[in-house]
């Protein structure tokens, strides 16, 4: 990388927000809480150094080659650094910010857009993800999974490891409430996301399912577009407002008074709204409304009007999925409902707060920082001997039971709604 003394680059303040990168001190109280800092030792990994190289770049000190994208491209964008920060430095503003920066003016290897361009025409609408995902299932039906990941190119057979069961997901495991809800109970919608509803439905319907039993109205959102999390993260800010758009007209229709995601991610990228759309007269005041009544399914089950129990034995431990314990700050609740259910018994495990490279779609694009960090998260998973590992967001759910069923661990690994539909029956 070039030395901060050179200075005949261009400055080019549209890197990221460039006011921001000044609530940064450069205290390093962050690189400990950075996943890919702790892998690679790398000062230029840490959230400190990216932000040296953000600014640096923005000021024309260095240029945006091969070795600046890279470590910006390796930011998990977890945000762990936001919550270890005592000078509140917005970082996941800035890294979104520089990874548009990026794809605008950065050309990549022709097999890495050609990764990114399959992610981002993909994996946002439902309907091409269940087209893909047709023949997969029938190669299932017929037995030839195992002879199809013999033949199938390294890239590919780590994206088919990711997938969980192509069947069963689309029905949910909790019972229809057959109580109806006061008429002044408030109503919640819950978004299903893109992905979510291909591969892990029953998260959303479970969600309906025991907010509804719980005392909530539920109200149905259709249909649902992509939240905008996958672009942002990506750096194709433009679609990420296309869709925010789109979802915010849908839940302003909807006159919910509490809006909820099974993906921990969705959650974030909705209530981020009102900073998406800020500068959208015609969007930003609705924008603002809908951002604050992003609520966590967990924190209104503690609140609910009624919360009914069964009885359901298991030693559980907790992964806090980053963007729900970072971004929206929930930690404690997901515990609090898990050990309120009779004979559950809550383990911690150690590092239950660090990214487990799931990430959105980086682990099919970061394949091998993606992969070492799943395996330390199944270390720290094994070690407390849990029959379950519960979570609030699929992508962390498909990340570590593939690591955890290449180990051949007999770990269950269950999202909070499927785990609280089960403990209900």
């Amino acid at each position: 990388m070039a030395s901060p003394a050179v200075t005949s680059f261009s400055p080019v303040r549209d890197v990221c927000d460039y006011e921001l990168l000044f609530d940064c001190v450069h205290c390093g109280l962050c690189a400990e809480a950075c996943p890919t800092y702790i892998v690679t030792r790398c000062e230029m990994d840490s959230p400190r150094g990216r932000i040296y190289l953000m600014k640096s770049i923005a000021e024309g000190r260095i240029e945006l080659d091969d070795d600046a994208a890279r470590h910006l491209d390796l930011c998990l964008g977890c945000r762990g650094c936001e919550t270890a920060c005592p000078s509140g430095v917005h970082y996941g503003r800035l890294i979104e910010g520089a990874r548009s920066f990026v794809e605008r003016n950065h050309r990549r290897s022709l097999v890495d857009r050609l990764k990114r361009r399959a992610v981002s025409a993909i994996f946002p609408y439902p309907n091409r993800l269940r087209m893909l995902l047709a023949p997969l299932k029938l190669v299932d039906r017929l037995g030839l999974t195992a002879a199809l990941r013999t033949i199938a190119p390294r890239t590919i057979r780590d994206w088919l490891d990711l997938l969980p069961s192509l069947e069963g997901r689309e029905r949910p495991l909790a019972s229809e409430s057959t109580v109806a809800p006061r008429a002044d109970a408030p109503t919640v919608v819950v978004h299903h996301g893109c992905v979510a509803q291909v591969l892990a439905n029953s998260e959303n319907l479970n969600s309906e399912r025991i907010l509804a039993a719980a005392g909530y109205r539920v109200v149905q959102l259709e249909p649902t577009a992509c939240c905008g999390a996958l672009d942002l993260h990506s750096g194709n800010a433009a679609r990420a407002r296309d869709f925010a758009r789109a979802n915010v007209r849908a839940l302003k229709r909807s006159g919910a008074d509490a809006i909820v995601s099974a993906a921990s991610g969705c959650s974030v990228a909705i209530e981020e709204y009102a900073d998406l759309l800020k500068d959208e007269p015609d969007f930003v005041e609705d924008a603002r409304a809908i951002s604050s009544r992003v609520r966590d399914l967990s924190s209104l089950l503690l609140d609910a009007p009624a919360n009914p129990k069964r009885e359901f034995r298991g030693r559980v431990t907790y992964h806090d999925a980053c963007h729900l314990v970072h971004g929206l700050g929930v930690r404690d609740a997901p515990r609090k409902l898990l050990a309120s259910i009779p004979g559950v018994t809550i383990v911690e495990m150690t590092e239950s707060d660090l990214c487990c490279g799931s990430a959105g779609s980086y682990n099919l694009t970061e394949p091998a920082m993606a992969r070492e960090l799943a395996r330390r998260k199944a270390d720290n998973i094994v070690a407390t001997g849990a029959d379950y590992v519960v979570l609030a967001n699929p992508g962390c759910e498909f990340q570590i039971a593939a690591e955890l069923r290449r180990r051949g661990s007999n770990i269950k690994v269950v999202h909070l709604a499927d785990f609280l539909a089960m403990a209900s029956r």
